[in-house]
């Protein structure tokens, strides 16, 4: 959010076009993407709660999740809500399996 919120910001500045803004995150993405594939081994799963909010769009599904139990390795937390987004692992332009 502090870079969509920095780049608006250069946007309305006109330090940057909307076009290299768009560029931008689209970098970013990618690049947390790659890093985040080899690096975090960590999984987390959770039980209960309840499912109040589900959409797909672009293909992206967005869950909302009320009063869900988490596991994080050892470690049992009880959060308010937790929101999972999760889009296809396949690369553009390769077939589906």
């Amino acid at each position: 959010m502090a870079l969509t919120d920095s780049l608006d910001e250069l946007i309305q500045l006109d330090k940057i076009t909307p076009q290299l803004a768009l560029k931008v995150l689209a970098q970013f993405d990618k690049s947390i993407t790659e890093a985040l594939d080899g690096k975090v081994k960590t999984r987390a799963t959770f039980k209960q709660g309840s499912l109040r909010t589900y959409r797909f769009c672009d293909e992206v599904w967005t869950f909302i999740i009320k009063d869900p139990n988490l596991r994080i390795e050892h470690e049992q937390l009880h959060v308010d809500k937790i929101k999972i987004v999760a889009c296809s692992a396949k690369k553009p332009g390769e077939a589906e399996k």
